[in-house]
């Protein structure tokens, strides 16, 4: 029986070559306090990742804790996302943008909201 709610290894975005094509090529939108990197590819799996600017939070320990936040969010919802892609693949990278640090509601409700527009993109892209 596979584990509902994980964010293992192979489903973190890490590969530099997987990243620059995303951020050369993808497709990007924004819902405060993100900015959303996403490109739909071939082969199937769902990689995500995060990321923090050092100019707005100069302390690691602050830029560690939003990554983390966000990454928890994500990995509670991003099983709809999963059914909606069956054979296909998806490249996903969050951007914190905002200059305060924020508490997990907030973090959530607006990965939640990231999640229903992906959703309607890739229903769009497969009809």
């Amino acid at each position: 029986m596979p584990k509902q709610f994980t964010l293992g290894k192979g489903e973190r975005l890490k590969s530099r070559k997987a990243i620059d094509e995303l951020f050369k090529n993808g497709k990007r939108f924004t819902v405060s306090p993100f900015r959303v990197f996403y490109c739909i590819t071939k082969e199937g799996g769902l990689q995500f990742g995060a990321g923090v600017s050092t100019k707005n939070f100069k302390k690691a320990v602050d830029r560690n804790r939003i990554k983390r936040l966000i990454r928890e969010a994500y990995r509670v919802q991003k099983n709809s996302l999963e059914i909606l892609l069956k054979a296909k693949g998806l490249n996903l990278f969050f951007i914190y943008t905002e200059k305060e640090l924020p508490d997990y509601h907030l973090i959530y409700s607006q990965v939640e909201k990231v999640i229903r527009k992906l959703s309607s993109i890739i229903n769009e892209d497969i009809s």
